[in-house]
């Protein structure tokens, strides 16, 4: 590996295997909100000629390295592998990347061995948190020997970012981390309006997210239509059945996936995007929602309470039967229509990846010359 002190640029690599279908529209896999975080954070970053940009991405049969985007794409593990010859391809991608600051996003096994790689070559590692049960504990009690090794990481990260107010007070007290709150950041398109005539919902099946909610939801209300997009998550064996399951209410339309480019159009024809998960720290699907002038219900999320403060949409707080009531506010006279307008004006003030990526080439930079 090259020694950082002839570099003239900021080398920054994100490692994050399930990427590459954001870079590569044809490959049909999943991905999470923390991926498109990501991927918001690179490709804005590698617009900026003072640094140089990579992502370390699994096996999805591309080359072993290419450029999309500004970016350098650099192959490393195979899910069909086992975990070691995982963390060793990981590990020599890391090397070949050859970068000042290893930035990740996700609890994983993928984040103690970043920090040894860091450690071991002087380099920088960079946490964000992906979520609340990271920063208040909950995973490091479900995982007993990674949770320690996970904050343990966390104390030896040099920087460390969380979504919302609530996280960062909830891992400084968890395990004395003192983190910024940097929003997600997306790319904002031009205001558009259109007719809308859905209830969406966006996201994995995984448990956290309970899409079962939503299709109880649509059944509550046959004559509303009701548009779910449900990638599988990974380890899902119910899935099948779930598929079943949204199959059987005859107005909601269901969908296995979409290609992420294509999303914002289900969002510009929606009334109201549901979230139903019980914990996340900063869904992007909210960002979406507002940046398409789209009304928010969520189950039991409100980071801040950012949808009380900016008027944008309505949390039923854990309950169910206040979710359906909340949903027919928002139907009736389409006071959805004023709660969109709101979070569109939200979204451009809070979370317009172009002011926010000046927050890490700041941090950025700091980091690199102190480590210099």
């Amino acid at each position: 590996m090259k020694p950082m002190e002839n570099r003239k640029k900021t080398n920054v690599c994100f490692v994050s295997p399930k990427s590459y279908p954001l870079f590569d529209h044809s490959i049909d896999a999943v991905f999470g909100g923390a991926e498109v975080d990501l991927y918001m954070l690179g490709t804005e970053l590698a617009k900026d000629p003072g640094f140089n940009v990579s992502f370390i991405v699994a096996d999805y049969a591309q080359a072993d390295e290419c450029e999309i985007e500004g970016v350098r794409l650099l192959k490393s593990l195979s899910f069909k592998e086992g975990p070691l010859a995982g963390a060793i391809k990981v590990w020599q991608a890391m090397r070949k990347a050859n970068a000042d600051i290893y930035m990740l996003k996700t609890a994983s096994p993928g984040v103690p061995l970043a920090v040894l790689f860091c450690e071991i070559h002087k380099r920088i590692f960079a946490y964000r948190a992906a979520s609340s049960r990271e920063c208040d504990g909950t995973y490091a009690n479900q995982h007993k020997i990674l949770g320690k090794l996970f904050n343990w990481s966390l104390q030896k990260a040099k920087f460390v970012t969380v979504q919302n107010t609530n996280d960062k007070d909830s891992l400084n007290q968890t395990v004395a981390v003192q983190a910024q709150v940097i929003p997600n950041g997306h790319r904002l398109p031009p205001d558009t309006t259109g007719s809308r005539d859905s209830i969406l919902w966006v996201g994995r099946s995984a448990q956290v997210k309970q899409p079962q909610l939503f299709i109880d939801l649509a059944r509550q209300m046959p004559d509303e239509k009701f548009v779910m997009i449900c990638q599988r998550a990974t380890g899902d064996d119910n899935y099948n059945q779930l598929c079943q399951h949204a199959k059987n209410v005859k107005n909601l339309q269901f969908h296995q996936r979409v290609p992420f480019h294509e999303i914002d159009a289900f969002f510009q024809r929606a009334k109201v995007l549901v979230n139903t998960s019980d914990s996340e720290g900063f869904p992007n699907t909210f960002i979406q929602a507002c940046k398409a002038q789209t009304a928010i219900l969520s189950y039991n999320v409100n980071p801040d309470s950012f949808m009380d403060k900016f008027n944008c949409g309505m949390c039923a707080d854990g309950d169910g039967e206040k979710l359906t009531k909340l949903l027919n506010e928002l139907l009736t006279d389409r006071r959805y229509s004023e709660l969109g307008a709101n979070g569109r004006k939200y979204v451009e003030g809070k979370h317009d990846i172009a002011k926010i990526i000046d927050r890490y080439k700041e941090a950025f930079k700091q980091l690199n010359e102190k480590q210099a």
